[in-house]
């Protein structure tokens, strides 16, 4: 009997890729289509200052057209391993958040490793999610109701971006949603998830990830938090979050590991497993009803938040 969830079965038959040096950049040759917003929908990208040091930073900007008062945003982070990947392969979910809860969506476009090795991705989010702050009159945009989230290295990246606007004391997102995020860059030194029955993302491609971005410290002692937020101890004074991930995906044990944390550390944070879920599944087969429901999931968790 198959393990993969009944609405995820096709997933046997995607091959198990890994992502190394040579892969990881003809991927990051591909590029991505936008997606037409339609109707009631707009789209702009705006360029904002990076961080001491750093070069500008473009978010992709949905909002509802005609927004005139202050409403509820999102800074959304995409994933790709922090290796490859841009805001575009997320329009169509972006955009339905627009659709659905009437709020503003910027993804944001962040630089990638090898060639910018840590802090670059966290440094450009925070340059992201200051500008959406320092342009909330002109975007329409409540400040205290922006919540920051991604996918994949996406959600590892807005998990290490609350710790570091919480200690930078100047801007306080009020939520986290994070779908199957990449927190632990130590899983990399687990081969019992060798054997896994993972897809999209594999223990190899994980290792050369994590490599690419933090260099010869990866499953060090010296890694910060702002780059692998699991490595943080004390998380209490977090904004709340929502962690989803299934059972087939590499990064299942590290994901419910760090929602028992934020909850033992006082930061309410709602957790759902998908069983027979694998890394990226609501990408590959977005019409499932599975992946529908999970998406259904993460509009709620936001209505709720803003």
């Amino acid at each position: 009997m198959s393990v993969f969830h009944p609405d995820l079965a096709r997933g046997r038959f995607i091959p198990k890729v890994s992502y190394g040096r040579l892969t990881s950049r003809l991927v990051r040759k591909v590029k991505w289509r936008p997606t037409d917003p339609g109707p009631g929908v707009t789209v702009q990208e705006i360029t904002v200052p990076g961080t001491e040091g750093a070069p500008s930073v473009s978010l992709r900007v949905f909002q509802p057209a005609g927004l005139k008062e202050a409403a509820g945003a999102l800074l959304w982070i995409h994933g790709g391993g922090l290796i490859f990947g841009a805001p575009e392969q997320d329009d169509r979910t972006n955009i339905a958040f627009v659709r659905e809860l009437g709020i503003t969506v910027a993804a944001v476009r962040y630089r990638l490793g090898p060639d910018h090795p840590a802090p670059a991705a966290v440094e450009d989010a925070y340059a992201g999610l200051r500008g959406l702050v320092e342009r909330a009159g002109d975007l329409h945009i409540d400040v205290d109701r922006i919540a920051i989230g991604g996918a994949s290295a996406g959600g590892g990246l807005a998990a290490a971006l609350a710790l570091l606007a919480h200690d930078r004391g100047e801007i306080r997102p009020a939520f986290q949603l994070l779908l199957y995020p990449m927190l632990d860059d130590r899983t990399t030194t687990r081969t019992d998830l060798d054997t896994l029955k993972v897809r999209l993302w594999t223990p190899k491609s994980n290792r050369y990830a994590w490599s690419s971005y933090l260099g010869d410290t990866v499953a060090g002692p010296n890694v910060s938090p702002y780059t692998a937020a699991a490595r943080r101890e004390d998380l209490t004074g977090l904004p709340p979050a929502w962690i989803g991930v299934g059972t087939l995906d590499l990064f299942h044990d590290e994901d419910i590991e760090y929602a028992r944390r934020l909850n033992a550390a006082g930061v309410p944070c709602q957790l759902h497993v998908i069983p027979g879920a694998f890394h990226g599944f609501d990408l590959v087969l977005p019409k499932a009803d599975i992946s529908q429901d999970f998406w259904r999931r993460q509009a709620q968790a936001l209505k709720s938040a803003l």
